[in-house]
């Protein structure tokens, strides 16, 4: 099995929309995802044999506001601590370049809270709720 490489790198169009279907998160666009990627922050991949096997990225104002959203590993590759890895280089962007007043959040989905957990991510309930509007 060959090593798997982190790059600081947002994911090109096809391995974002594969990525995102085949690991269960919802489909895009390829408009969608050309528009959204473009707003990126920061990202990190794993890389596997050449091929985009994971990834995540920060989106926001760059001031105020951060969100990681897109956390992703495919299937055949997850409970490798890849997710962690992710994880790790998205918080070390966040440590180095979030202001002290910033306010990062995530939806977890699932068993992912314990993921994020790890990293000092805790519910917001029930103080505050996540809500959504989903655009069909």
């Amino acid at each position: 099995m060959s090593e798997y490489q982190l790059l600081q790198r947002t994911p090109d169009i096809e391995a974002y929309r594969r990525l995102r279907a085949e690991s269960g998160l919802s489909p895009k666009t390829e408009e969608a995802a050309r528009r959204g990627l473009a707003g990126t922050l920061f990202a990190a991949q794993i890389v596997h044999d050449g091929q985009t096997v994971g990834m995540g990225r920060v989106i926001g104002d760059g001031g105020c506001f951060y969100q990681v959203v897109d956390i992703a590993v495919l299937p055949a590759h997850q409970g490798r601590g890849l997710g962690k890895r992710i994880m790790a280089a998205i918080c070390g962007y966040i440590d180095r370049e979030a202001p002290a007043s910033a306010y990062v959040s995530l939806i977890a989905d699932g068993d992912a809270r314990h993921l994020y957990a790890q990293f000092g991510f805790e519910p917001t309930a029930p103080r505050s709720e996540g809500m959504a509007l989903f655009k069909r």
